[in-house]
């Protein structure tokens, strides 16, 4: 089968590899139809984790299920299905309290919880972004979609983590309606917790970034843009709430935050929304931020450690969620949403392409170039046919 395969720090190609196969009876093989690059990817991608060589990218998938395992009682050959990007067994304590996200059975390394998907320290698993995909667990794992699952399937993939973990970033926050809520990062998380927070009835969402494009997005959907390439966010946010700070406040940017003069601060957005959240506010951490970080530039960011304002954060009695979205928490409730034409969270996708255009996608993501804001890798799509 062909996939996307890491080559090094900023180098990936298609190439052969072999097929993904059922190796336990509990296994569904799903062949890909559509798979999403993640910003989480650009981290591996720029050679910032411990992803190794050789192994295949690719934690959003979907697609339908070709062969099933002996094992396997609900999902059925032919099935249309969405992935989780964590991968989870259903039955351990983690699990059954309803924490997919840190399960400890498909974690393999004893220290560590949670598994995904073609992911740095996250188990051995090859990665969607191919043209068939093993699934563990097919049973637990599975979302099965339904008949309109073709007709949406930009937006049924974006099930598989974007929009579970925006929506998870608006539940650590504890949005209610009538809430004001700012938003750090305009990317594709950023864009998905914007939409989320409008589901639940926010009052006014502000979201933060510098890129015209994403911002245009947040608009689109009835945000406000705050451009902290041009103004203070934090006075910006003070002055849409009465000086009194926004309710609640999202983080979807990560340890790789740079301020806008391209300098890399990993505590930027965090203190961004310390100083932006009011008191007794809560904030909701789903950017990405790791245990050690060797690519950083200055000592503290290279052993994990971020210089954030937390003597403000106490004073003001603030509380903060984090860590990964138990996506099966929320995903069957999004799926509704979306079947009901309530929710249409395709509408930020900019690119589709083929698995044989992986290369020049993830450069131009990357990059963040002009109008680059969420890639759909298609691994049936003709070589011939050109992205969006």
């Amino acid at each position: 089968m062909k996939a996307v395969v890491y080559e090094g720090p900023r180098q990936v190609s298609t190439k052969d590899v072999p097929d993904a196969k059922i190796e336990r009876p509990t296994d569904v093989l799903v062949r890909v139809t559509t798979t999403n690059i993640c910003g989480s990817d650009l981290h591996m991608y720029e050679g910032r984790t411990s992803f190794e060589v050789g192994r295949t990218f690719g934690h959003e998938n979907m697609g339908e299920v070709i062969e099933v395992g002996s094992g396997v009682e609900k999902v059925r050959v032919g099935d249309r299905v969405v992935l989780p990007f964590n991968i989870s067994c259903g039955f351990c304590k983690n699990c059954e309290r309803g924490l997919t996200n840190y399960c400890l059975t498909t974690q393999p390394e004893p220290s560590f919880a949670g598994a995904a998907y073609g992911f740095a320290d996250m188990g051995p698993y090859g990665g969607g972004q191919a043209e068939l995909l093993r699934v563990p667990f097919g049973d637990h794992n599975a979302l099965r979609l339904g008949e309109d699952a073709e007709e949406k399937e930009n937006d049924y993939v974006m099930l598989s983590d974007i929009f579970p973990t925006g929506y998870h970033a608006t539940e650590m926050a504890g949005v209610v309606p009538g809430d004001s809520v700012v938003i750090a990062g305009a990317g594709p998380v950023g864009l998905m917790a914007a939409l989320s927070a409008m589901i639940k009835g926010a009052a006014k969402v502000m979201v933060v970034d510098r890129h015209p494009d994403r911002l245009a997005l947040a608009e689109q959907i009835g945000a406000i843009a705050i451009d902290d390439s041009k103004v203070d966010p934090v006075q910006a946010v003070l002055d849409e709430t009465m000086g009194l700070g926004a309710d609640r406040g999202c983080e979807c940017v990560g340890y790789q935050a740079h301020d806008p003069q391209g300098n890399e601060d990993t505590a930027a957005t965090l203190n961004m929304l310390i100083n932006a959240v009011r008191f007794t506010g809560g904030i909701g951490t789903v950017g990405v931020f790791v245990p050690q970080d060797p690519g950083a530039k200055d000592d503290l960011a290279k052993q994990g450690k971020a210089a954030i304002d937390f003597g403000t954060h106490w004073f003001k009695g603030q509380t903060m969620g984090t860590g990964q979205a138990p996506v099966k928490r929320y995903n069957r409730q999004l799926r509704d949403l979306i079947a009901a034409g309530k929710a249409t969270p395709s509408w930020i996708v900019s690119h589709e392409i083929s698995l044989d255009q992986a290369a020049d996608a993830y450069k131009n993501f990357d990059a963040r170039s002009k109008g680059w804001t969420k890639v759909l890798i298609k691994p049936g799509m003709s070589t011939e046919k050109k992205g969006n």
